[in-house]
C-alpha cells in the first residue's frame, strides 16, 4: 500500500520534530520532508510532490497565507493549517480556509504529555482524509459583503416567506466554514432562523461568527443559553458546547449543553440534530455540509423520521463527503444537491 507522503512545514524545529513523530507513528503515512521556511518548502514540493501539506500560519520570510495563496492558484495540493488558538490565529486560519485550506489543527504545545494521545489521533486523523479531500484551484472571488448581497437576496425576498413557525438546522464539519458562508449567502433577511454546529475549536467561534454575519442579509450570532429563536438569525454553536434547541411556551429557544463530546466533538451535530427531531419535528429543514466522518448522520435519518426535510449536499461539491455520505446512505437525505444549490433547495422547501 502507498504511504501518504506528507511535507511539514514549520518554523520552529521543535515543532517540526513532534508532528514528524505523531505522523510516523501511523503506518499509512510518511514525512519525506521538513522545511523551515516557504521558500525551502516550494523547493520540496517540486522535488518531492507530497501528497499532503501541514502549514504554519505565522512564519519569516513569508506567512502562511500568502504561501498558499499562491500555492492554490498554482499547484493546488491537500493543505492542513497549523494555528495558534488565539483571535489572530483565528482569523487567519479562517482567510486560510477561504483560499482553500482543507482543515486545521492546534498547534502542538510542547508540554502536552496528557493530551498528546489525543492531538495525535486527530492529527493522523485529518492527514488522511485530507489525501482523500477534493480539493480546488483558486478562483478568487469578489469579497463577499453585506451590501454586496442585497441585490441577490432581493427577488428570494419578494417571496415573503410566512414560515414563521419554521427552523432551519446546519451541520458541518471539514469545509463547511466555507460552504456554510455559501449557503447564507443568498438567503433573505426574512429566512426562519438557523441554527448551526461546526466542528471548530472553541477559539474559533468569535471569529468565525463575524465571517457568516458578513456573508448575506441575515444576522450570525454565537448562540446564548435560553436565547429566543427569530426569524433573520443565525445562531452558530460555540466550540466548547452542545446546541440544542427546545420548545418554550409557542417559542423555540437555544439550550447550551456542556455534555462530554459526541462521536469526538462538542458541539456535535448529533446532538442539535436529536433535538431538532424530538422538539421541531416536521417545522424543521436539515441540511447536511461538508464534513469529515458520520456525526449527525443518525440523527437526520431521526429528523426526516419525525417530518422534517432533509437536504445533504452532493458529493461532487463537497470537500469531504463522510457526513452528507453517511447520512445519504442512512436514507436521511429528501434531497441531494450541489452546494450552490442548496440555499434555493431551502427557499423551495419555505
Amino acid at each position: 500500500m502507498n504511504k501518504i507522503k506528507v511535507l511539514i512545514v514549520d518554523d520552529s524545529a521543535l515543532i517540526r520534530q513532534m508532528l514528524t513523530q505523531i505522523l510516523n507513528s501511523d503506518e499509512q503515512i510518511e514525512v519525506i520532508a521538513t522545511a523551515p521556511d516557504p521558500l525551502i518548502a516550494r523547493e520540496k514540493i517540486k522535488k518531492l510532490n507530497p501528497d499532503v501539506l501541514t502549514l504554519d500560519v505565522e512564519m519569516p520570510k513569508m506567512d502562511g497565507v500568502t504561501f498558499l495563496r499562491n500555492l492554490m492558484r498554482l499547484r493546488p495540493m491537500p493543505v492542513i493549517m497549523i494555528s495558534t488558538l488565539t483571535e489572530q490565529g483565528a482569523s487567519i486560519t479562517l482567510e486560510a480556509m477561504a483560499l482553500g485550506a482543507v482543515d486545521c489543527v492546534a498547534k502542538p504545545k510542547t508540554d502536552v504529555s496528557n493530551t498528546l494521545k489525543e492531538y495525535a489521533d486527530d492529527i493522523i486523523a485529518k492527514v488522511k482524509m485530507a489525501a482523500k479531500a477534493n480539493v480546488k484551484p483558486l478562483e478568487k472571488p469578489a469579497p463577499a459583503t453585506k451590501t454586496s448581497n442585497k441585490t441577490s437576496v432581493q427577488k428570494l425576498s419578494e417571496l415573503k416567506l410566512k414560515a414563521s413557525n419554521k427552523i432551519i438546522a446546519i451541520g458541518s464539519s471539514t469545509g463547511g466554514t466555507e460552504a456554510l458562508k455559501d449557503v447564507v449567502r443568498t438567503l433573505p433577511a426574512s429566512t426562519p432562523p438557523i441554527i448551526v454546529s461546526q466542528h471548530l475549536p472553541a477559539a474559533f467561534t468569535e471569529s468565525f461568527t463575524r465571517h457568516v454575519d458578513q456573508a448575506g442579509a441575515m444576522t450570525a450570532c454565537v448562540a446564548q443559553n435560553n436565547q429566543r429563536l427569530e426569524a433573520g438569525h443565525i445562531y452558530i454553536a460555540p466550540g466548547d458546547k452542545h446546541l440544542e434547541v427546545v420548545k418554550d411556551g409557542v417559542h423555540y429557544v437555544c439550550r447550551l449543553n456542556d455534555g462530554p463530546l459526541v462521536n469526538r466533538h462538542k458541539p456535535s451535530v448529533e446532538v442539535m440534530f436529536k433535538s431538532v427531531a424530538q422538539n421541531v419535528g416536521s417545522n424543521a429543514i436539515g441540511v447536511m455540509l461538508t464534513g469529515m466522518g458520520a456525526d449527525g448522520a443518525s440523527a437526520m435519518k431521526e429528523m426526516r423520521d419525525a417530518g422534517a426535510k432533509n437536504i445533504v449536499q452532493d458529493e461532487a461539491s463537497s470537500v469531504v463527503w463522510g457526513m452528507p455520505g453517511e447520512a445519504y446512505k442512512l436514507g436521511a437525505a429528501d434531497h441531494v444537491v450541489p452546494l450552490e444549490k442548496i440555499a434555493a433547495q431551502i427557499i423551495a422547501l419555505l
